[in-house]
């Protein structure tokens, strides 16, 4: 029984890695979503293999009363569905600073943090343009009063341009 198990797991592994991918080089552009209070984040991708990925997203927030930074890194691996489809998921983690001063009450700290992440997203064959749509948890460590929870739920939509 224990051999019958293994061999399934080991074709399940050779289907899942024998399908062709369609990862860019690189691929810049923008992911936008809540990500606890940045907006929108400039995103860049880095193919590393046939289904693995890099990816770097750096979001800001500067008004009256808030100044703030984060700066995530995953490791993404990607997975064909079908045609330009592709579904992916990763881990990383990051690294910001945030400061506000509001009604005289002002305060300022450093955000490290481990995020996951799991996504789907198509590449469109006639233009070099990728969409995606992607879920992004973050547990928050050492981030004094930036967040109550210390975790942070980051659904967004992404726009690149694939080069």
């Amino acid at each position: 029984m224990k051999k019958i198990v293994l061999s399934a797991l080991m074709l399940l592994g050779l289907a899942f890695s024998a399908q062709a991918q369609d990862i860019s080089k690189n691929a810049l552009g923008l992911r936008l979503g809540d990500n606890d209070g940045f907006g929108g984040e400039v995103s860049y991708q880095r193919g590393l293999g046939d289904n693995n990925r890099l990816e770097l997203d750096l979001g800001w927030r500067s008004s009256k009363n808030v100044d703030a930074f984060k700066l995530v890194g995953l490791y993404q691996w990607v997975w064909n569905i079908d045609g330009g489809f592709n579904w992916y998921a990763g881990v990383g983690g990051g690294v910001g600073s945030w400061s506000y001063d509001y009604s005289g009450a002002n305060d300022s700290g450093t955000i490290l943090l481990a995020a996951g992440d799991i996504g789907i997203e198509y590449n469109f064959k006639e233009a070099p343009i990728q969409l995606s749509l992607d879920l992004r948890p973050e547990l928050y460590f050492n981030s004094d009063d930036y967040r109550e929870d210390n975790f942070g739920p980051d659904i967004a939509l992404g726009i690149r341009y694939r080069f």
